[in-house]
């Protein structure tokens, strides 16, 4: 049934996915030099203030190319999508459930890498801060095992009814 509370957790995953298609992730300025470094899902631009103070942003030519957290946010939510509607076999809905810890635990990883590691070189001084992006695949996590605990909920219900018959 999609009526059921898993729905509504599942939904939620997609709605941060997509949120972080949008948001930054990380971010870092060097108050010396006036540099400053963004990671997005798609890239690590880095921008710099010229001779005349103008901020002059280089993020084709020296930035870094992170699309594979964007690959990942979208899969993670195509998979939450995808398991929305596998409603009339929750063994199933349990099964992406899994696979879409994997695909989330491999997103976290990969934006923590890309903000603490490459971004870090790129511009000295201080540490960098956490945008409001970096936080999403945390909260996916949470709602995807909240939706998890009550697709296992549904399927022990029905499994304790087919005892009584």
């Amino acid at each position: 049934m999609i009526q059921r509370i898993q729905t509504v957790f599942l939904a939620l995953i997609v709605i941060a996915m997509i949120s972080l298609l949008f948001l930054p992730l990380w971010s870092k300025v060097d108050a010396v030099s006036g540099e400053e470094v963004v990671l997005t899902a798609w890239n690590l631009f880095f921008q710099s203030v010229n001779e005349q103070g103008e901020a002059v942003q280089a993020g084709a030519q020296t930035g870094t190319s992170t699309i594979a957290i964007g690959i990942l946010a979208i899969v993670a939510a195509g998979v939450a999508l995808y398991e929305i509607f596998q409603y009339k076999s929750r063994i199933t809905q349990m099964k992406f459930g899994l696979i879409n810890t994997l695909v989330l635990v491999a997103l976290f990883g990969t934006s923590f890498y890309y903000a603490n590691y490459v971004g870090n070189v790129m511009v000295s001084g201080n540490e960098g801060n956490y945008e409001a992006g970096f936080y999403m695949p945390v909260l996916a996590l949470l709602l995807n095992a909240l939706a998890n605990r009550f697709i296992k909920k549904d399927e022990d219900l029905v499994r304790s009814v087919d005892r009584l018959r």
